[in-house]
C-alpha cells in the first residue's frame, strides 16, 4: 500500500505530530516517533532494545539531532518542543513529503534545490536500529551534523539528569555508550567519518501525549556522540545504533535484507492472494493494498519467546507501545496474525509455547516487564486457547499437535468443572461458567485502578459462556478426532440449553451478566457479538439477527464497537485523562477496534451479504493513514470524531480485520 503524506500536511505540525511510526525487530524491540520528529512520548525512540526478549524493553538511542548545511545556508531537520512551548528548531518545515515503504518510515527534505532522503529500519532478530541518509538531488555538496541524544531506562520510565554522567568511549567507526557498571553497553556507528564522544544533557523535553494521559511530561537526554560528514550528490551515510559491538554498516546490504524479509513475509501463501470470490474456478487475485499492509503490520507483533524446552518457541505483543504478551490477546489474535496471513508453523509454535504455562487449568494472562511469575488473572484468555487451536486444527489438519494438547485441554475443561482460581467453576445448576470475586477483573473489560474494578462483571458473562460452549464443541471434535470418549458434547448440549437465560425479552437483545451480585444486567455492551460470530452459536437464528441489528444500530461506529451503549448512563464518550479517568472510560463508551472484525462476521453469517459485510471493514483502510501509519489503533473516543487513542498499534485490532476479511473473501480460513 502506498501510504504517503503530502507535503501540506508534514509542514502541519498538530497534522504531523499526531501521525506516529512504528518499526520492530522480532524479539521486543522497536523504534518509534512522530513523522514530524517531535517526541510526543516516553516510548518514542530510535532504538528501544528488548534486553530480556520479549522484555526488558530499554530507551537507548532517543533521536538523531539533524542539520544540514547546504549552499551557505543551515537547515534544521529535527524538531523539539520544550518545557515553555517553544518548537526549536523547526525542522518539519522542510519535509517535502513522508511515505511508509513496507513497514520502514522515509521523509523528504527539500533544501534549496538538493533533496535529502532518510530511511530509517530495524534488523530482524537484533536489537539494532539503522538510519540511512541519501543525497538524492544537489549541484554541490552537503554536510550533514548529527548530534545522539540517548538514555538508558525501562520504556515506560522518564528521566532527569540530575548530574548523570554515562561513560562515552572511542571505538572504531564510533562510539560505545556504559551508563553505569551494570548497564549493557550499545553503540553509536557510522560508514563514513567517526562519531566523536560528548557529554552534555539537553533539558525539558515536552511530551505532549505524556500530558494528555495525565503523566509525567518532561524528560531530559544526553548528547553522547556528535558526526559531521560531507555527502556528495548520489552519496549516502548509514549510521547504526545497536547492543551489538560491530553490526554491518553496508547499509544498502542491510537495507535489502530488511526489503527481503517483508516481500517473504508478503509471498506467505494466504498473505498475498485469496481466491476471487466472484469466480467459480477460484483463480487468485492479489489482496487490495491495505489488506496486504495489514499483512506486514501483523508480522510487527509476533516476537520470539523461548522455553527451555524450545528455544525456538514464539509469542505475541498485544500492542506498541506498553503492552507485553498477554494470554487473552495472543489467543484472540492468533488466527489473524498467523493463520491468515499464511504462517501455520508460527501459530503452532505458540500454541506450544502457551501450553507449557498452563496451570490448574488456566493460561496466564500476562507476562510481567520485571520478574519471571505469570499472572493467572483471566476466565477468558483459556477458553481463547480453544478457538485458537480449533482455527489451527481446521487451517492444517494437523492431528499430531491435536493429539499433544488433547491432555491439556482435557485437564483444563477437568479444572473448570471442579473449580479454579476467582471462584471459575461450571454451576451445577445450569451448566453455565461462573467466574469473579470482588477486586479482581477476569474478563476482557478488565480495567482496574487501585482496589476499584471499573467492570467487575462476577457471574456468569455472556462472552465467556459463548465461549465456553464453544470449547466444549471444539473438544467433543478432537475427542472425536482422535477416537477418544466424548464426555464433552452432552456438557455441550446442556449449555445450550441454559443459554436461552441470557435473552433478554424486554431489550430484545442479551443480558451481559447473569447471577451476579445485583442479578442479571441488562446493559447494552458488545459482548453478545460473540455469540453470533464464534463458529458455534448456541442461540436461533432469530436471536442472532436481532443481536446483529441492535448492536450495528446502537454500537457500531466506523471504527470499531463501542463497549457501552449511549444512552446508558454510565456511557463516556470522550478517553482521556489521568489514569483514573482513563481507565474509568476504558469500557464506558470507548470504541474497541478489534470488535469490528468479529461483527462485520456476525453480520455476514446472519445476512449472508459478502459486499455488504465487507463494507464495515473499509473505513479501516483509511485510518491506516492517521495515528499508527500503516497499523490499527487500539481504542477510539466513543463520540464523533471517533479520535484514535491507546496503543498506535494493537495486535487483535489487526489480526481480527485481517481474519474477518480473509474469511469473507473465502480464501478457506477458518471463521
Amino acid at each position: 500500500m502506498n501510504i504517503q503524506l503530502s507535503q501540506a500536511l508534514c509542514n502541519d505540525l498538530p497534522n504531523a505530530e499526531t501521525r506516529e511510526w512504528l518499526v520492530t525487530n522480532g524479539i521486543g524491540g522497536y523504534a518509534s516517533g512522530t513523522v514530524a520528529g517531535l517526541l510526543t512520548r516516553c516510548y518514542h525512540g530510535l532504538l528501544v532494545a528488548a534486553l530480556d526478549p520479549p522484555l526488558g524493553r530499554t530507551l537507548l538511542l532517543t533521536k538523531l539531532e539533524e542539520t544540514a548545511n547546504y549552499g551557505g545556508q543551515s537547515y534544521p531537520l529535527s524538531t523539539n518542543r520544550w518545557a515553555d512551548g517553544a518548537i526549536a528548531p523547526e525542522g518539519y518545515r522542510q519535509m517535502e513529503r513522508f511515505r511508509l515503504e513496507g513497514t520502514l518510515p522515509v521523509w523528504r527534505f527539500e533544501l534549496g534545490d538538493a533533496l535529502l532522503e532518510k530511511c530509517l529500519w530495524m534488523q530482524p532478530g537484533a536489537n539494532t536500529t539503522y538510519i540511512r541518509y541519501s543525497l538524492l538531488r544537489g549541484t554541490q555538496p552537503l554536510e550533514l551534523s548529527l548530534k545522539a541524544l540517548v538514555n538508558y531506562r525501562d520504556h515506560h520510565g522518564n528521566t532527569q539528569a540530575n548530574g548523570w554522567q554515562m561513560a562515552v568511549e572511542s571505538v572504531a567507526h564510533g562510539v560505545r555508550v556504559t551508563a553505569f557498571p551494570a548497564a549493557t553497553p550499545f553503540y553509536l556507528l557510522a560508514d563514513k567519518g567517526e562519531f566523536s564522544p560528548a557529554q552534555s544533557w539537553f533539558y525539558g523535553f515536552d511530551l505532549a501525549v505524556e500530558r494528555y494521559r495525565g503523566l509525567r511530561d518532561r524528560e531530559d537526554h544526553l548528547h553522547a556522540a556528535s558526526l559531521t560528514v560531507t555527502l556528495q550528490p548520489g552519496e549516502s551515510l548509514t549510521v547504526a545504533s545497536s547492543t551489538q559491538p560491530s553490526p554491518s554498516l553496508n547499509g544498502e546490504m542491510a537495507l535489502q535484507q530488511r526489503r527481503n524479509y517483508e516481500q517473504k513475509i508478503l509471498g506467505f501463501g494466504a498473505a498475498s492472494k485469496v481466491p476471487n470470490p466472484n469466480d467459480e474456478g477460484a483463480e487468485q487475485r492479489a489482496a487490495p493494498a491495505w489488506i496486504q499492509q495489514l499483512v506486514l503490520a501483523a508480522d510487527q507483533f509476533i516476537v520470539d519467546r523461548g522455553t527451555p524446552t524450545d528455544p525456538t518457541g514464539k509469542t505475541v505483543i498485544a500492542g506498541y507501545h506498553w503492552f507485553g504478551d498477554w494470554g487473552r490477546d495472543t489467543m484472540i489474535a492468533l488466527p489473524g496474525l498467523t493463520l491468515s496471513t499464511g504462517r501455520p508453523d508460527i501459530a503452532r509454535s505458540i500454541l506450544l509455547t502457551f501450553a507449557r504455562f498452563v496451570d490448574r487449568g488456566m493460561l496466564p494472562n500476562r507476562f510481567p516487564d520485571a520478574g519471571d511469575v505469570p499472572e493467572y488473572n483471566t476466565v477468558d484468555a483459556t477458553l481463547w486457547y480453544f478457538q485458537a487451536i480449533r482455527a489451527y486444527h481446521e487451517a492444517t489438519g494437523d492431528d499430531d499437535l491435536l493429539r499433544q494438547l488433547f491432555p491439556v485441554l482435557a485437564e483444563i475443561l477437568d479444572w473448570h468443572q471442579r473449580g479454579t482460581r476467582y471462584q471459575i467453576h461450571v454451576d451445577p445448576a445450569d451448566g453455565l461458567l461462573y467466574a469473579g470475586k470482588p477486586g479482581v477483573q477476569l474478563t476482557w473489560m478488565d480495567a482496574k485502578v487501585g482496589d476499584w474494578v471499573v467492570t467487575p462483571r462476577i457471574g456468569k458473562p455472556i462472552e465467556v459462556n459463548a465461549l465456553w460452549y464453544g470449547a466444549l464443541r471444539s473438544q467433543s471434535r478432537f475427542a472425536q478426532i482422535l477416537n477418544q470418549p466424548d464426555p464433552y458434547g452432552p456438557m455441550g448440549d446442556r449449555v445450550a440449553q441454559s443459554f436461552s437465560r441470557f435473552w433478554n425479552p424486554d431489550t430484545g437483545h442479551c443480558y451481559d451478566v447473569l447471577d451476579g451480585p445485583d442479578g442479571p444486567d441488562p446493559a447494552l455492551r458488545p459482548n453478545q457479538i460473540f455469540a453470533v460470530s464464534l463458529p458455534d452459536s448456541p442461540l436461533g437464528a432469530d436471536q442472532q439477527r436481532q443481536i446483529v441489528d441492535v448492536c450495528g444500530q446502537q454500537l457500531l461506529t466506523s471504527c470499531g464497537l463501542r463497549s457501552l451503549a449511549p444512552s446508558h448512563p454510565s456511557y463516556q464518550g470522550h478517553y482521556g485523562g489521568n489514569p483514573l479517568q482513563r481507565d474509568g472510560a476504558y469500557h464506558q463508551g470507548t470504541v474497541w477496534g478489534w470488535l469490528l472484525g468479529p461483527f462485520a462476521l456476525a453480520h455476514y453469517h446472519v445476512y449472508q451479504d459478502r459486499a455488504q459485510a465487507q463494507q464495515f471493514l473499509q473505513p479501516l483502510a483509511h485510518h491506516l493513514h492517521a495515528h499508527g501509519i500503516g497499523t490499527i489503533s487500539e481504542i477510539f473516543d466513543g463520540d464523533a470524531p471517533f479520535t484514535p487513542r491507546g496503543c498506535i498499534a494493537q495486535a487483535w485490532s489487526v489480526a481480527e480485520t485481517l481474519r474477518a476479511w480473509m474469511v469473507m473473501a473465502g480464501d478457506g480460513v477458518t471463521g
